[in-house]
């Protein structure tokens, strides 16, 4: 039996263009990968989903693997686009941490769920593979974690070199910092107990810690003055 609907937008069967039945299965096997698990998702299933026959998923990807190692890629992808951009806008570095930090946290449910992927199946993009597609898919999303981690460590030593933050070894200062944000991403869930907005203060800060550059401390609250009872009037 197929899997629960995952989202509306997974749910359209109206005629596409190659490109964009391409986009449809990617973005459903996003849905069912980030809500059941890639190893519980039935390539049938995205099939079903999209509106296509199970062999059609062949004519765009080799196999359920190689669709993850794209998924992964585009992940990867968007994160170091956001991080280019962000840093880009800010000359001060510490502004520019801080906001790079926030802006990771700034995702739709999808984006969300897109991220889980990436993170929960980031050990299978280690396996080598004999296919000539996904072992491409495969090095392509290999090489973007090398190249936004490299990215992370350069931006890291400015800092560093500007006297903004501590000195550290600036690859395994990335490491620690892109792995507590990351790690988010396997246990936080839309709509759950936290909001993301909870979810972003709190990792934004501990974050910024690990960089050695202490976020602002919180305003403390005011105290609320006691009132005194009022007396009653004697009769």
């Amino acid at each position: 039996m197929p899997a629960s609907p995952v989202s509306a937008s997974a749910r359209r069967r109206s005629p596409r263009s190659s490109r964009s039945k391409r986009e449809d299965i990617i973005n459903t096997a996003i849905e069912y990968f980030g809500q059941h698990g890639y190893e519980y998702t039935k390539w049938a299933d995205i099939a079903a989903t999209v509106g296509v026959g199970s062999t059609a998923l062949y004519h765009y990807f080799e196999s359920k693997l190689h669709c993850l190692y794209e998924i992964q890629a585009l992940a990867v992808q968007a994160e170091r686009e956001k991080f280019d951009r962000v840093t880009a806008e800010h000359d001060d570095f510490a502004e520019a941490l801080e906001a790079v930090l926030n802006a990771a946290f700034e995702l739709t449910d999808h984006e969300v769920l897109r991220n889980r992927v990436l993170v929960a199946e980031q050990s299978l993009a280690g396996l080598h593979r004999t296919s000539a597609r996904e072992e491409e898919s495969r090095q392509l999303a290999r090489s973007q974690m090398r190249d936004i981690e490299f990215a992370w460590a350069t931006f890291l030593t400015r800092g560093m070199e500007q006297g903004a933050i501590p000195q550290a070894d600036p690859r395994l200062l990335a490491r620690a910092i892109l792995g507590l944000v990351n790690s988010v991403w396997h246990w936080y869930r839309p709509r759950g107990s936290l909001s993301l907005e909870e979810v972003r203060v709190f990792f934004v800060g501990r974050a910024l810690a690990v960089a050695g550059l202490p976020d602002d401390p919180p305003a403390k609250p005011r105290p609320v003055a006691k009132r005194k009872p009022a007396r009653s009037k004697a009769k």
